[in-house]
């Protein structure tokens, strides 16, 4: 309407001074110079509906750089050369984006700059990384946003004391352990949705506790104690805790994140993200960060190509393996550590720095693992040249060697600790004579008994095809799965023998088993042999401590099998790998089907971890001998339970009878209604009794038989 109305003013304008608008080129007509006299531009139009993103930004995007160098103008480009080169690693600077006033005086500098990034989570992610950046011994970099400026300006020239805020207890986190049903937590995602459920097994479904969609952009993430619950986003992480709901605690600055890692005692997280390099032939940049959990600060950061971080720092055929640190086992966060090109780099955490200020040299280095509960290392070096392949314990910050087992024509290597660190089981497979083939064994470290014996340990068959091997936690029994038929053999073994402490002792082989892959109770006794994959979901509820299977069952297509952290319940899942049947089903440790729940596009089941038990081993005891006198108040819950259930069956089965009922009685209602239509339909025949009609019966012939003789005639 006001574009119509333009035009009328300008056909008016025109024909008062005569003008014929038809012969007149408006597109050639151009304004001086910042004059618009009164007409919009579309473009103006656009800014001033306020869509334009750059007006929405602000200043948001620029940081302002104190304590730099003051510098002639000659070393000027030198100076703008090394600031460029430090911000262009976190963000993208924009063109004529950094700039440097100058005296105009003394033509120097003024020991500060502003750059402009493209975005505000970059000048926020600058300012983090680089505030108390130390350029050389006397210019400590000072980094603020330039949105602070009038905060700063605002602040009065005379001190006033600070008001006391009342201190405020903050949420118990642990509160979920309080639970009077002493129930688990677990969490789930399932399409666009994240939920934490009660696992309440009594009443045979889960519970819900909170419930939010799209809470995370890719996965959640536990930590290990069960404390928080990691989400992640384009912008960075998140943990989110609390006593009745889940609250955001913290959020970790670190733009493109794909993957996490707590640390054992949950003080730190580590943040990574891989970013696809402007030049195709460059390999992707890796940034790792090193947050404090708590107070979200950036504790140490690390850069580089894939190819630095990839496996051995070879290139990586396997690429960037994750995680990429690992830390020393144990609650307090020591010690962490990777691998590199014959180097293995072990960081302490107080200072966040290399012990000794330099890596650890060890020549053709590929693999290494720390101890579960200790700071001690376990590496493998393969063979090289005319050095044997090698397998070494070595303890953390002395770095002294503890134990080495030299080993010879070893094809590949794999280590597995017990989950208290007693014992190591390094699983060898070697060449035959030939070369032609391989064969495995194993050799076990009794890492806690005086100069940690090794024992050399084969199976019957030397030649079987290890398909999976486990330790028991918080025990000394391990399972191998071992065969190369489609129906493998299970054996289980002791590492404590009667006559002899230092023999391996064979407990049981199972043979013929539809299984491929094993799944302890994190309490030990109890496991689990699962089919998957090619053997579709087959389980077998075994106890160890019988010798003697509890339950076989089936679930379907089953990707994920995941044991609750008390050992009484053990979740089987079909995430969306697969189209169907997706969802998971609860079971009780010896095999009953509690209940089932089917969600479509199931991507994650996950159950909350606990806390180590604050219980000395001796009270623990107690508690089992006297487990009679304690169960009698669950007992009695339970009973409490299954009646209630029992009755809401009696009232679930009455209300169905009732419904049967009414629909009888309606049917019956309606068929008396329709007598008259029915009995119409019949021509007149009054009754609906099948007793009335008379049955007649009709003898049918059937041919049951054909077949032809030839009958000769003699004269």
């Amino acid at each position: 309407m006001a574009d119509v109305m333009l035009m009328k003013e300008i056909e008016t304008t025109a024909d008062r001074l005569g003008i014929d608008l038809s012969t007149v080129d408006l597109d050639s007509i151009s304004l001086p110079p910042g004059q618009d006299f009164g007409i919009l531009s579309d473009d103006e139009d656009v800014l001033q509906g306020g869509d334009n993103p750059e007006l929405d930004i602000g200043f948001g995007n620029i940081i302002i750089v104190d304590n730099l160098p003051v510098v002639p103008r000659e070393k000027f480009d030198k100076l703008e050369g090394v600031i460029r080169k430090i911000y262009s690693q976190i963000g993208v600077i924009k063109e004529d984006g950094l700039w440097m006033p100058i005296d105009p005086e003394t033509q120097k500098t003024l020991g500060y700059c502003f750059i402009e990034f493209n975005s505000p989570l970059e000048a926020e992610l600058a300012r983090e990384k680089t505030n108390g950046y130390k350029l050389d011994r006397s210019h400590i970099f000072a980094v603020n946003m330039f949105d602070e400026f009038d905060t700063f300006m605002k602040v009065p020239d005379k001190w006033a004391p600070p008001e006391f805020t009342p201190y405020t207890s903050g949420e118990n986190l642990q509160h979920w352990l309080t639970d009077e049903k002493a129930r688990d937590q677990f969490v789930i995602r399932a399409g666009s949705d994240t939920e934490v459920l009660w696992n309440d097994a009594r009443h045979l479904k889960p519970e819900p506790v909170y419930k939010r969609a799209f809470w995370t952009e890719s996965f959640v993430q536990w930590s290990p104690l069960g404390t928080y619950l990691a989400t992640v986003h384009r912008q960075g992480a998140a943990v989110w805790g609390g006593a009745s709901t889940f609250n955001r605690l913290m959020r970790y600055a670190h733009p493109q994140v794909k993957l996490v890692d707590f640390s054992p005692g949950e003080r730190y997280l580590v943040t990574y993200s891989s970013h696809e390099p402007s030049n195709p032939r460059d390999a992707n940049r890796v940034v790792i960060n090193i947050f404090d959990v708590r107070t979200g600060k950036v504790m140490r950061d690390f850069k580089g190509s894939a190819d630095d971080f990839a496996i051995g720092g070879t290139g990586g055929v396997a690429g960037v393996s994750w995680p990429v640190f690992r830390w020393a086992g144990g609650k307090e966060d020591k010690y962490f550590a990777r691998i590199g090109k014959n180097i293995i780099s072990v960081y302490e955490t107080e200072t966040f720095s290399l012990i000794d200020k330099k890596s650890l040299k060890v020549e053709n280095v590929v693999d290494f693992c720390w101890s579960p509960t200790d700071p001690i290392l376990a590496l493998f070096v393969p063979e090289l040249g005319d050095h044997p392949a090698r397998v070494s314990l070595m303890q953390i910050p002395s770095k002294d060697e503890l134990r080495q087992k030299n080993l010879f024509s070893v094809s590949d290597c794999k280590m597995y600790w017990q989950s208290n660190g007693d014992y190591l089981a390094v699983k060898v497979d070697r060449y035959t004579k030939t070369k032609k083939s391989t064969y495995t064994g194993f050799e076990l470290f009794r890492v806690r008994e005086r100069d940690i014996p090794i024992e050399v340990f084969e199976l019957e068959n030397k030649n079987d095809k290890i398909i999976a091997f486990a330790w028991e936690p918080k025990g000394h029994r391990f399972a191998v799965i071992h065969g190369d038929n489609p129906r493998p053999d299970i054996s289980f073994y002791s590492m404590r023998s009667a006559n002899n402490t230092d023999k391996v002792k064979k407990l049981t082989t199972l043979k013929g088993k539809q299984a491929n892959a094993l799944f302890w109770s994190p309490t030990g006794r109890f496991v689990i042999l699962a089919g998957l994959k090619g053997f579709n979901g087959q389980l077998e509820f075994y106890n160890v401590d019988e010798l003697e299977t509890m339950a076989t069952a089936e679930h379907f297509m089953a990707t994920d099998i995941e044991w609750d952290p008390t050992g009484r319940y053990v979740a089987t899942a079909v995430t969306s790998v697969h189209e169907m049947e997706n969802g998971f089903n609860i079971w009780s440790f010896n095999g009953k089907l509690l209940y089932r729940i089917l969600k479509d596009h199931f991507f994650q089941f996950l159950w909350r971890p606990r806390p180590p038990s604050f219980l000395s081993p001796e009270k623990e005891e107690e508690i089992a001998k006297n487990l009679k006198k304690y169960s009698k108040k669950y007992e009695a819950e339970d009973q409490d339970v299954s009646m209630l259930l029992s009755e809401q069956d009696r009232e679930k089965r009455r209300m169905l009878k009732e419904e049967w009922d009414k629909w009888l009685n309606e049917w019956k209602r309606l068929h008396e209604e329709e007598k008259l239509e029915r009995q119409t339909l019949r021509d007149g025949e009054v009754s609906d009794e099948e007793e009335e009609y008379e049955a007649k019966e009709v003898e049918v012939e059937e041919i049951l038989d054909v077949s032809e003789e030839v009958l000769s005639f003699e004269e």
